[in-house]
């Protein structure tokens, strides 16, 4: 009887072990396209990511390269203060948009220009991405505002 109830028992904990496996895949599977890793300009110069690669690149808007086009299109240059990527982006950008301000984009990075699907700004004149800060800590440019 006890070899019975044993038996049992190591057969619920591997369909549990088994029910877990599949769902922690299916979860992976469902979030592939949701995920989008953070890059700084001077991580994606040093390794640039492949041209199918969606991700955020953040830091603060180059000063003297914005140019907006006779369209929607809108180049920039983004910078941590160790390097520069050009960028590129059609639409209608955040109302508080500008030069020497904070800023993150998703997109790719083809032929040497990030190719931004969505731009985000600031909200305020504090406001800055955690991440942009973090980058721009490292490279030693960024300085905390006094309250």
């Amino acid at each position: 009887m006890k070899s019975l109830k044993k038996q049992r028992r190591i057969q619920v904990i591997a369909v549990a072990v088994v029910a877990l496996i599949a769902s922690t895949a299916l979860i992976g599977y469902a979030m592939r396209d949701g995920i989008n890793f953070f890059r700084a300009p001077s991580q994606v110069i040093a390794s640039p990511p492949p041209a199918t690669e969606v991700f955020r690149i953040g830091g603060l808007v180059e000063v003297g390269t914005l140019v907006r086009g006779e369209s929607e299109t809108v180049s920039f240059s983004v910078t941590d203060g160790g390097a520069s990527v050009p960028v590129t982006f059609r639409g209608v950008l955040p109302d508080l948009f500008e030069e020497d301000q904070g800023m993150v984009g998703t997109g790719s990075y083809v032929n040497g220009v990030f190719q931004a699907t969505e731009i985000l700004a600031k909200h305020d004149e504090t406001y800055m991405p955690s991440e942009v800060i973090d980058a721009l800590k490292a490279q030693g440019v960024y300085v905390e505002p006094e309250s």
